[in-house]
């Protein structure tokens, strides 16, 4: 290198680049020490006790297994002393023939809920007729009570719905028949012979005779 003043040969000076300095995250390395080098003596050592072994619990013996006693056997005087078993019937039961026998139901004879009586023949306005022998109900649906029993049910066809779906209950007593109104929304009037048309009280039964007739709103029927 030379002076930029008078132009001399300068030395340089040497570069001593610095150790490098260990990271962080580096391992440290420490001085292995001496062979010659032991651990001091404790002249009073602690020596840790441990406790004794706890034994095995013992279980206890299973209790011996008793047998039961064999039976004793009869003696011959005892087997003859005892009386022999008294052998009864058989109790027959008088629902069996009911039950084992297969022609049972179909020889079932169909009894009527109430007494036939006398006939009679209902004529509606609409064109149709019915014959009854017991109680009824007549209406463009009739439908029973919870706990009522009649015999049969008469359907009038009513396209303008001024009858009742439940319009009229009727029966006979001693061949007598009778109509009562079942609360209508219309009435029932009641046209007999020789008398004059009489309203139906409802809840009431009204005896009528033979050519009798009976209006249930729009439309009616005679009793023949």
């Amino acid at each position: 290198m030379f002076c930029g003043e008078c132009g001399a040969t300068v030395l340089a000076p040497r570069v001593v680049e610095a150790p490098p300095r260990p990271r962080t995250s580096d391992t440290v390395i420490i001085q292995p020490l001496p062979r010659s080098y032991r651990p001091p003596i404790d002249p009073n050592p602690v020596i840790a006790v441990l406790p004794a072994p706890v034994p095995p619990a013992v279980l206890p013996s299973a209790s011996p297994i008793r047998m039961p006693p064999a039976p004793r056997q009869p003696d011959a005087d005892a087997a003859a002393a005892e009386p022999a078993p008294v052998e009864r019937a058989a109790i027959p039961d008088p629902h069996a023939a009911l039950i084992d026998d297969p022609d049972d139901v179909e020889a079932t004879r169909v009894i009527p809920r109430s007494r036939p009586g006398e006939r009679f023949v209902l004529q509606f306005s609409t064109g149709d007729s019915a014959t009854v022998t017991g109680s009824g109900l007549v209406g463009r649906n009739p439908v029973a009570q919870p706990g009522e029993s009649f015999d049969q049910s008469v359907v009038i066809v009513d396209p303008g719905k001024s009858v009742s779906k439940t319009h009229l209950e009727f029966g006979q007593t001693n061949g007598v028949f009778w109509v009562s109104d079942r609360f209508s929304g219309n009435g029932t009037i009641i046209r007999q012979p020789d008398h004059d048309p009489q309203r139906a009280e409802a809840g009431r039964r009204y005896t009528v005779v033979r050519g009798s007739r009976i209006d249930i709103a729009e439309q009616f029927f005679v009793v023949s």
